[in-house]
């Protein structure tokens, strides 16, 4: 009852805490401190209940054993990070979204192109991934190439809908006026309908970070050398060792956490001069 009490007190002071810096929000220090102190509630509160009512370890080990395990296995854990994050989670990433892109402009220029892909694209986004991964691992193999194709197939269609929503949404008067000055398409292109659609498009890369990532993960559970986050939770999981399995969800989190970051600080750079960039 100690530890079930304690998380609670620490629990409910972070908690407070977190609302009064909360409402500082013009306060960077603000807005960073208040979701740690969220986190650090939520970690204390999950010690504590877990040893409080003695959970055993197979069913939800504590914060302190994750950690442990997370500390004693580094090597293990890089060597599944770069197989699943950036072989194959990262090529498949900028490989389908690059490709999104560039068939949303061939899209948004030619309407008979529109009616032909659109319905194609929307077919194979509504396939599910467990069928399409067994697929695609026997087409490509067992390595990183066959993760990256199921990441392209997860992340096109999102990007592709995000990016001629995008296109669509600049000024019809700034387009306008740039056909009475004679200008090209490739001009307009880039002058008014690309920074107009900027917005857009990083919504769509934010969606699909975090969207490639499970999809590189999952699609390790249908084959894959003996390295990898989802072959190590799936081997780790039969072995009833499900701290080192909790130690690989918190790289993919970490991962994933870090991408969507760096790509919504690209987007605050590169869209500064956009509303949803204005801080209140």
């Amino acid at each position: 009852m100690a530890w079930i009490l304690f998380a609670l007190l620490f629990a409910a002071g972070c908690l407070w805490g977190n609302h009064r810096l909360a409402r500082r929000s013009e306060d960077r220090f603000g807005r960073i401190a208040a979701p740690f102190l969220f986190g650090l509630a939520v970690v204390v509160l999950w010690e504590g209940l877990v040893r409080g009512l003695e959970v055993p370890g197979v069913i939800l080990p504590p914060p302190s054993d994750i950690l442990t395990r997370f500390g004693s296995s580094l090597d293990i854990l890089w060597v599944d990070f770069v197989q699943t994050f950036v072989k194959g989670m990262l090529s498949g990433y900028f490989l389908g979204c690059g490709a999104a892109v560039l068939l949303a402009i061939l899209i948004d220029r030619s309407p008979f192109l529109q009616r032909g892909l659109l319905p194609l694209g929307n077919l194979v986004a509504v396939l599910p991934i467990v069928g399409t991964a067994p697929i695609l691992v026997m087409w490509f193999g067992f390595d990183w190439q066959s993760k990256a194709a199921v990441v392209v197939a997860v992340v096109f269609f999102p990007m592709l809908v995000n990016t001629l929503e995008g296109l669509r949404s600049s000024d019809r008067i700034q387009r306008e006026l740039l056909q009475t000055y004679g200008a090209s398409y490739a001009q307009t292109l880039f002058r008014v309908r690309l920074p107009a659609a900027l917005p857009m498009i990083f919504n769509g890369l934010k969606i699909c970070t975090t969207m490639g990532l499970v999809a590189a993960i999952v699609a390790e559970f249908f084959g894959s050398p003996i390295k990898g986050m989802g072959f190590r939770i799936s081997t780790e999981v039969g072995r009833l060792n499900v701290d080192m399995v909790w130690a690989e969800i918190l790289v993919a989190a970490l991962a994933g956490s870090g991408s969507y970051a760096l790509v919504a600080l690209c987007e605050r750079r590169l869209t500064f001069w956009h509303p949803s960039q204005r801080r209140t």
